[in-house]
C-alpha cells in the first residue's frame, strides 16, 4: 500500500484589499479598483510515495513546496483532488517551535512536547536524553530570552527530533531542516539524527534549496515550478533539469 497517494491535487489562496484606511477604502470600491487575487499555489499535482522511500522536493521560493508538505500533514485543506495518507504524517519545518523566550528550557521542552501531542509523562522520560543531546544541561533552568541564537537552535533541535522519534510517524515532512545550528561539533551530530529519519519504513519528503543536500539523500525527486510538477524522477536527473531551468531565466527572476 503506498503511504501518499495524491491526484490532481489543487491549492489556491486568495488576498484582497490590505487595510489602507476607510478612506483609501472607500475610493477604492468606488473606483472599482477593488479587486481580489488568487494565488494557485499547488495545481493539478499526483504522485505517490512508497513505505521507505526517500523523495526529493525542489524549486524555487514560492513554487508550493512548503504548501504541498502541509497539504500532506494535514495543516491545510485541499481545494479540488484526491489525498489519501495512510499512517501519521509529521511537518517539521526548522527548529524554533514553539520555543517561549520568558520561559525556562525545562518549561520550553514542556512546551514543544505539548504542541507535538506528546503526554507530560513522555515528555519526562525524555528530558534526559534531550539535555544530553543539547550539551546544554547547565541552562535547564535558565530563561530563553538569555540563551544566544545557536543554543536557542540546538535545544530546539534536540526537543523536536527527540519527540519525533518517540512518535514513530509513517510519513515524515522535513522542510528546510539541515541547519541545525550550533558548533560545528553540534552540526556532525545533528546530521547524523537527521539521516536516521532517512532510515528504516518511514517515507520522508525532504524539502532543501541545497542541491548538494538532495542529491545525497534522495533517489527520487520532484520539482515544482507555479505550483505544478515540473518533473519526477531520478534525482540526477530532475536537479540537472532543475539547475538548467534556473540558467535559463533572466537575472532577478531566480
Amino acid at each position: 500500500m503506498q503511504r501518499i497517494v495524491a491526484k490532481d491535487i489543487s491549492k489556491t489562496f486568495h488576498t484582497g484589499l490590505r487595510d489602507a484606511g476607510v478612506l483609501a477604502t472607500i475610493l477604492f470600491l468606488f473606483s472599482g479598483g477593488y479587486k481580489k487575487k488568487s494565488i494557485d499555489a499547488i495545481n493539478s499535482v499526483s504522485f505517490e510515495c512508497s513505505p521507505g522511500e526517500v523523495v526529493g522536493l525542489i524549486g524555487r521560493n514560492g513554487c508550493g513546496k512548503s504548501t504541498l508538505l502541509r497539504l500532506i500533514s494535514g495543516i491545510y485543506e485541499k481545494d479540488e483532488g484526491s489525498l489519501e495518507i495512510n499512517g501519521r504524517a509529521m511537518y517539521i519545518n526548522g527548529f524554533g517551535i514553539g520555543l517561549n523566550q520568558r520561559l525556562t528550557m525545562r518549561e520550553n521542552i514542556y512546551l514543544v512536547g505539548a504542541i507535538l501531542g506528546i503526554s507530560r509523562k513522555e515528555i519526562a522520560a525524555k528530558i534526559p536524553e534531550i539535555v544530553e543531546f543539547s550539551g546544554l544541561a547547565d541552562f535547564l533552568d535558565t530563561k530563553i530570552f538569555q540563551f544566544s541564537s545557536g543554543m536557542s537552535a540546538r535545544l530546539g533541535f534536540s526537543a523536536v527530533t527527540s519527540f519525533v522519534a518517540e512518535r514513530r510517524p509513517s510519513i515524515i515532512l522535513l522542510d528546510e531542516v539541515f541547519e541545525a545550528g550550533g558548533d560545528a561539533e553540534f552540526q556532525k551530530r545533528a546530521i547524523g539524527k537527521m539521516e536516521d529519519f532517512l532510515k528504516g519504513d518511514a517515507t520522508v519528503m525532504l524539502v532543501s534549496h541545497q542541491t548538494n543536500v538532495i542529491r545525497k539523500y534522495c533517489p527520487r525527486t520532484i520539482l515544482l515550478e507555479k505550483g505544478r510538477v515540473l518533473a519526477d524522477g531520478d534525482t540526477e536527473e530532475v536537479v540537472k533539469k532543475y539547475e538548467g531551468f534556473l540558467a535559463s531565466l533572466p537575472t532577478g527572476d531566480i
